[in-house]
């Protein structure tokens, strides 16, 4: 099973009033590995837009474990624990240095009909594309534990 890996610098534009990542941050973050998650399948967002269908959010949720400061490095990491006809749910994972789990989230989305604004169906070939990223339980099952929980 494949997972979207990358890594980013803190800046301060990232930085709130008592000195580490604003937690606005890490939903940016989000919103970059799902852009690379979509371009990784080959549905970028430009491309499906143009077919008439759009990515939206329905639910996020962050744990916040370990602050990141000014200058750190932090590693995502994010791989999808559910995938339905309809909507699906992700995980993310962010590390500081030595793998110390900084925060870790999950995030359901769907794709809408852009005319309609309701939800729109994956084709079998769609969804089949989304399929090496798909974790089982146990592969996803620490991330998991906040689904569960809810």
């Amino acid at each position: 099973m494949q997972k979207i890996c990358f890594e980013l610098e803190v800046y301060s534009f990232h930085i709130d009033f008592i000195s580490h990542v604003n937690n606005i941050v890490y939903i940016q973050w989000m919103e970059i590995g799902r852009t690379k998650l979509l371009e990784a399948v080959g549905m970028p967002t430009h491309k499906i837009l143009q077919q008439g269908f759009a990515p939206v959010l329905v639910q996020t949720n962050i744990t916040y474990k370990s602050p990141l400061y000014l200058g750190e490095r932090v590693q995502v990491e994010m791989w999808l624990s559910e995938l339905k006809n309809v909507s699906a749910i992700m995980q993310f994972c962010f590390y500081k240095e030595q793998k110390i789990l900084a925060a870790e989230g999950w995030q359901k989305g769907l794709f809408v009909d852009t005319q309609t604004m309701r939800p729109r169906r994956l084709s079998p070939e769609e969804r089949s594309s989304f399929l090496p990223y798909l974790h089982s339980k146990v592969d996803a099952q620490p991330a998991n534990l906040l689904v569960d929980a809810l």
